[in-house]
Formats: structure tokens, C-alpha cells, sequence
């Protein structure tokens, strides 16, 4: 709840999984600062970081690729003289990428486990990482060598938990057999809920957290996308949902969650994400806030109390499927176990 002068009372922190750490209820998704959204204002990247700590945000993620490096080069910036046990850092790895900045494949073989975890420990300048991923399923490497290389890792010291990205429920149990998964970090959204059929179900008889990135589905529900939104070097703007007569079919769900959210007194995308919240308490949305001022607005869903009246209003608004166009494009939905 907020205090009169508009700041936040201390709202409560959030397990990630039996096994993981507590944190804030938000986490802060640096990936948008140094790579795939078009150009970053690198200072304007910094102080959102230092607003969030401010803000009692701990969890942030990034991954050695994001940049080429870059973005971890800039939460050790960023992080510079903060007190480590004050904040977690969930980094992935495994992403193979090119000179010229191409992704030409992923590797997660217990070689590249112990060398991404070495360059990412230098570039962010710590001694371990609080939860480390690797980013994909690699088909060619059993995910019982990748979770055991890790937990070779974490018996040596340098990294506290072991976290998952896009993997499906069978994997999830795989890899659980070999060392605890603190959390499952995958797409979760009003309109990405795949894994409502069989991924959470598992995860949570497993007591593996989900920490759920694309809650504003990179921006398209956050009341802020316009055609002409994304730039020079975007993604998005070869994105799926993001073409045509598929945005054209989203924006109009975004104007549905708009008549909602007014009648709430609040914004889109703060509707959206504590939508994704009350999902349940072994959720914790990371918001990829660039700037200061959508840091803000992102905070301010924590203010927002969804009753069940108001979350059926919603689903109906905005029901499982609704979306139109994947969340990649067919290249990167076939790498997916997620997705199988």
C-alpha cells in the first residue's frame, strides 16, 4: 500500500521455490538496457537501477549475452559499492553468439557452464551468482549434465541456486532429480499462458518458483504501444504479434484491459502485472523497465488488489488463447521446450 507521501510501504517478499531465496515481489529484467529493444540511454539504464535498489527491488536478471556482455558490464556499474547480501543476481548463459552479433546456437555442456559462469563472475565483478540458468534446453546435452555441472558450482561456491529457463515439464522433473530448482524463469503474461496447462502444475508440485519475464508481453499490453513504437534495431518489429492485422487484433484486447483499468483508477500495464501477481504467491514478475518513470509505473502495481470479481472481468476481457501471433518467430518457437 502507499504511505502519504507516495511512496511504498514495505510489501512482503516472495519465496522462489522451496528451495530459493525471498525476494522483493517484483524483480527487474536489465536485459532491455544493452540489447534487442533498439538503443539504451546507458546513464538513464544506471539510474533506473539505482531506483529500483532504492525502491527495495533485489532480484535482477540478465544474461551474458545480453550485450555481448555489456549488460552485465553495466550492473557492475550500477551495483558498484552496494552491500552483495542486499541483492540477488540471476544470471543466464548458453547463448552462442557471432561477430557480427547473430545467434548461431547454444551450448550447454558442463565445459560451458564452467567458462560462461567464469566471465560472467569477472564481468559483474562478485564472487557467485545467486541463481544461474542456462537460457535454453540444449537438444544436444542432457539437462541432468547442464543442472549437474552447475550443482558442481554450487558446491565450489560460486553460485547459490539453480534456476531453469523455457523448459517444459518433463525437463522441470529431470532436472529436479539431480539438484533443487529454486525457479522456473519463463514467459507469463495476460496473453502468454502456456504454461497454465502442464508447466506450472509441475512446478509447483516440485516447489519450484516461477519467475515470469514478458508480462507486458515486451510492451504490446502496456498501454504505451503505438505502429509506431518500435525502432531502429527493435525486435519487435519482426515479432509475430507485433505485425499487421495480429497487432492490429492485440491492441484491441489492450483497449478492453483499458476500459478496466480506468474504472480502477489505475494504468494498463499496472493492471497487467498484478494480474500476473495474483496468479500466486510462488510468482515474481520481472519488469524490463528502462527508464525511470516506467519503473515507477511498474512499482505502482503493488498497490493494486485484484478481487476475484475483478480477475474474472479480466479473463473474460482478455481470455487464455486470445492472442493473436507466437511469441517468436518460427525459428526461435522450435528451440523452445516450453513449447513441446
Amino acid at each position: 500500500m502507499t504511505t502519504t507521501d507516495g511512496t511504498f510501504g514495505t510489501p512482503a517478499f516472495r519465496s522462489l521455490g522451496r528451495t530459493g531465496p525471498e525476494t522483493f515481489p517484483l524483480g527487474l529484467g536489465a536485459m532491455g538496457m544493452s540489447a534487442l529493444y533498439g538503443p539504451a540511454d546507458r546513464d538513464e539504464s544506471l539510474a533506473t537501477v539505482h531506483a529500483a535498489r532504492a525502491a527495495g527491488i533485489t532480484l535482477i536478471d540478465t544474461g551474458d549475452f545480453y550485450g555481448m556482455g555489456d549488460n552485465e558490464l553495466l550492473l557492475h556499474d550500477a551495483l558498484r559499492g552496494t552491500d552483495r547480501d542486499r541483492y540477488q543476481l540471476s544470471v543466464k548463459f548458453g547463448a552462442q553468439r557471432s561477430p557480427d552479433g547473430a545467434f548461431i546456437g547454444f551450448d550447454g555442456s558442463p565445459a560451458a557452464v564452467q567458462t560462461s559462469l567464469a566471465y560472467s563472475l569477472r564481468r559483474l565483478g562478485v564472487d557467485h551468482i545467486d541463481i544461474y540458468r542456462p537460457a535454453r534446453l540444449d537438444p544436444g546435452v542432457p539437462i541432468e549434465e547442464t543442472v549437474g555441472a552447475i550443482a558442481e558450482m554450487v558446491r565450489a561456491g560460486y553460485v547459490r541456486h539453480i534456476g531453469l529457463s523455457e523448459v517444459g515439464a518433463d525437463t522441470l522433473r529431470r532436472a529436479a532429480a539431480v539438484h533443487p530448482i529454486s525457479d522456473l524463469q519463463i514467459e507469463y503474461s495476460l496473453i502468454s499462458r502456456g504454461i497454465e496447462d502442464a508447466i506450472l502444475p509441475a512446478a509447483r508440485e516440485l516447489g519450484i518458483g516461477i519467475t515470469a519475464y514478458g508480462v507486458l508481453s515486451r510492451g504490446l499490453i502496456s498501454g504505451h504501444w503505438t505502429r509506431d513504437s518500435a525502432g531502429a534495431g527493435d525486435f519487435r518489429s519482426h515479432s509475430p504479434r507485433f505485425q499487421g492485422d495480429n497487432l492490429d487484433h492485440n491492441l484491441a484486447l489492450v483497449d478492453t484491459l483499458r476500459a478496466i483499468a480506468e474504472r480502477k483508477g489505475v494504468t494498463v500495464a499496472q493492471l497487467a502485472i498484478a494480474w500476473v501477481a495474483a496468479q500466486g504467491p510462488d510468482i515474481v514478475p520481472l519488469v524490463g523497465a528502462r527508464r525511470r518513470d516506467r519503473l515507477a509505473e511498474s512499482l505502482g502495481s503493488l498497490a493494486v488488489t485484484l478481487s476475484a470479481d475483478d480477475l474474472a472481468e479480466i479473463d473474460k476481457a482478455v481470455p487464455a488463447g486470445a492472442a493473436a501471433g507466437d511469441r517468436y518467430d518460427a525459428g526461435q518457437m522450435a528451440h523452445l521446450d516450453s513449447e513441446k
